[in-house]
């Protein structure tokens, strides 16, 4: 379970901004984690619970968690399609040569004070 070091990261990077700001308390940390990131969402948020709460600065911080879906393109055809639902290969054009546009995303959007 790598969740639980993303959480120590995200704890890290939050603290930082808090105290260059004179944040004394965080509400919540809004994140943006990609449909094809590898990340767990309920396992980062059953981290998030017992990590935050250890520090002092996150008591009670609610994380929120907006999943971006993945979207590949074709090299081929140019055209966009689900990742998860086709895989590499374009529905369009039966091309394998494809990359990823994004879904595999992880990143702080907000952080509520």
């Amino acid at each position: 379970m790598h969740e639980l070091g993303i959480v120590f990261y995200i704890i890290r990077d939050v603290k930082q901004a808090a105290q260059e700001n004179g944040v004394e308390h965080v509400n919540a940390v809004v994140m943006n984690i990609g449909e094809v990131s590898t990340i767990v969402p309920e396992y980062l948020t059953d981290c998030w619970r017992w990590a935050a709460d250890k520090e002092e600065m996150l008591k009670g911080c609610e994380l929120k968690i907006n999943i971006i879906p993945a979207v590949t393109t074709c090299g081929d055809c140019g055209r966009e399609y689900e990742t998860v639902k086709y895989g590499k290969t374009c529905p369009h054009c039966n091309s394998a040569n494809t990359w990823l546009l994004k879904g595999n995303e992880v990143e702080i959007k907000e952080i509520e004070v």
